[in-house]
């Protein structure tokens, strides 16, 4: 993400003329360029660079993940840019077809799919002989099914019936024609079995699928499918309300299903939790971590990557500057009250103080004190989210104050071996196993050093989720398979200390609290419009919120025009 948010080059994409761009240059390197030409494979390294164009389509997506589906919640404000600007509108419930997150997100996930299938088909036209083994064929028509699958996960999560677009050529219907939900996820299920079956057990390089990550990201579709989603009928139905649709009749046969794969990850003991916490986040982690099961592999701008991190950018944008507001983060200060002090997964998540590198007070520096504080507390400015920032490899209090310092190369996790725990203790309970889903949780509150259960409950439920994952963008996509979206919105967010009227001007807040107050009698420099601008997202996310963000719009290709694919209720 960067500042300007300049618009770049149209993408031509598999789906007439569906299009992308990016917020940084477009790279393209030679070892990404895609194979042209229709000519069938010569050799094992021609079929894997097939395969593996389907992947750089992601790397462009990694922060935007993050405003879309963070941003579209409670717990998250953007300020990247203007309130007119495409992060502020999603965090204000104004998103609409012309948003560049949904465009983005919608259009790059159609251009992987798009090389995915071709590739598909080069491996069904290929034969084995010279420099081309038929094991080279199978992996890369495996890696393609693979990541076609989990693009139609993402597609068929957020706009609910989308084009099942299976081949290089499709016709006109099937570019236009939303197909149903069952129809998308029995492809999705389809693709990953028959992945699962030729992938290597284990990838050390985590950005590879295995069937690991196959077996994962199947419990994971089949819990988000046995909530049976929101048909287009459906979401008509509540799309102008301020209601949530009514509870989820859950599917027991596809909850057991994600019973059965989150158990075969769980079981093939390549995966494990980190004994601490800390230790799944940072580029230290990245192909280390026993946790991670698949990742987005990112080198950082220009090094030969499509696209750098973003997400370590965007939460920390003017890193050690107290008083410039952030693209992305915390919207109020009471999200931290939802960590018990002693839950060891709350230093990571948000933090209110933090040591700047390039400032010692002291030398040599013996401790994280050694460096000069930084409060990020009110009346200056509010938490900042911390899984993304880099920190001193001694010392994880303290990170560079330089941009220099908060590089843009650290892997994207998309799955790790927590989320499958949590997944399998949902399905567990929804089937009425309470006693068995509590077993599953507590090894996830045993590590955070919190009190474990002897059963569980649904609130309890989504609280871990919650708190194991907090920013790691499955918090819209729960609240949507629960259907209390709009209901948090609505309840949650009134109770935000930064909902109060005394935050609703800088007129109103030096009322309250004075001009250069603390709150205690000290002067510190302040940052009212900062608050302002929260209480206005706040009160816009209450005011605008409705039952058509249960899906986001489909939105026009970047070249404008309309592609006839029917638009969700609402928009």
């Amino acid at each position: 993400m960067t500042t300007s948010l300049k618009r770049l080059a149209i993408v031509a994409v598999a789906v007439g003329s569906l299009a992308g761009y990016s917020c940084k240059k477009e790279v393209d390197p030679d070892n990404n360029k895609p194979i042209t030409g229709e000519s069938v494979w010569k050799s094992d390294q021609e079929a894997i660079a097939t395969a593996n164009a389907a992947f750089p389509p992601w790397q462009r997506l990694s922060s935007s993940f993050s405003f879309l589906l963070e941003s579209a919640s409670e717990h998250t404000i953007s300020f990247e840019g203007a309130d007119d600007a495409d992060g502020p509108l999603v965090s204000q419930f104004k998103t609409d077809v012309n948003n560049w997150y949904p465009t983005k997100i919608f259009n790059y996930l159609y251009v992987s799919i798009g090389e995915a299938n071709r590739t598909i088909e080069k491996a069904d036209s290929s034969r084995a002989g010279g420099n081309l083994s038929q094991a080279s064929i199978d992996l890369a028509k495996a890696r393609a099914k693979f990541i076609r699958a989990h693009a139609y996960a993402y597609l068929v999560n957020l706009w609910g019936e989308v084009p099942l677009i299976l081949k290089t050529k499709p016709s006109a219907a099937d570019q236009t024609s939303r197909k149903s939900i069952d129809e998308v996820y029995t492809q999705i299920v389809k693709d990953f079995i028959e992945a699962e079956a030729v992938l290597p057990s284990f990838e050390a390089t985590r950005s590879n699928p295995s069937k690991g990550a196959a077996n994962a990201l199947l419990a994971r579709a089949f819990l988000q499918w046995a909530s049976k989603p929101l048909s287009q009928t459906e979401v008509a139905g509540i799309a102008g309300g301020k209601a949530d649709p009514g509870a989820a009749t859950w599917d027991a046969a596809k909850l057991q299903k994600a019973v059965e794969y989150a158990d075969k990850v769980i079981k093939s003991t390549n995966y494990k939790l980190e004994n601490d916490f800390e230790a799944n986040f940072g580029v230290a982690a990245e192909n280390k971590a026993s946790e991670h099961i698949f990742t987005i592999h990112h080198d950082g701008d220009g090094l030969g990557d499509a696209q750098g991190n973003h997400q370590t950018h965007c939460p920390f944008t003017f890193r050690f500057d107290l008083y410039q507001d952030n693209h992305i983060g915390p919207a109020d200060v009471t999200l931290l009250e939802r960590f018990s002090d002693n839950d060891k997964r709350k230093h990571y998540s948000l933090f209110t103080k933090l040591y700047n590198e390039d400032e010692p007070v002291a030398s040599p520096a013996t401790k994280a004190s050694d460096y000069k504080e930084y409060d990020y507390v009110f009346p200056a400015t509010s938490p900042r989210i911390g899984k993304f920032v880099h920190r001193n490899a001694k010392y994880r209090d303290v990170a560079p104050g330089s941009e220099a310092g908060q590089p843009n190369n650290m892997n994207r996790i998309e799955i790790r071996y927590a989320e499958v725990l949590l997944t399998k203790a949902e399905a567990l309970l929804r089937l009425g196993k309470a006693t068995e889903a509590a077993q599953v949780v507590n090894e996830l509150r045993k590590r955070a050093g919190v009190e474990e259960y002897a059963t569980l409950t649904q609130e309890q439920l989504e609280q871990e989720w919650y708190l194991e994952l907090f920013f790691e963008q499955r918090h819209w996509s729960n609240l949507v398979r629960w259907r209390k979206l709009v209901g948090t919105i609505l309840t949650d967010v009134p109770k935000f200390e930064y909902y109060k009227s005394d935050y609703s001007s800088v007129a109103s807040q030096i009322a309250k609290f004075g001009a250069e107050s603390d709150g205690t009698g000290g002067k510190v420099k302040t940052n009212y419009p900062f608050f302002a601008k929260i209480y206005k997202h706040l009160h816009s996310k209450t005011d605008n919120v409705s039952g058509k963000f249960y899906r986001f719009p489909i939105p026009k290709g970047l070249s404008g025009n309309d592609l006839g694919i029917a638009q969700n209720p609402g928009y």
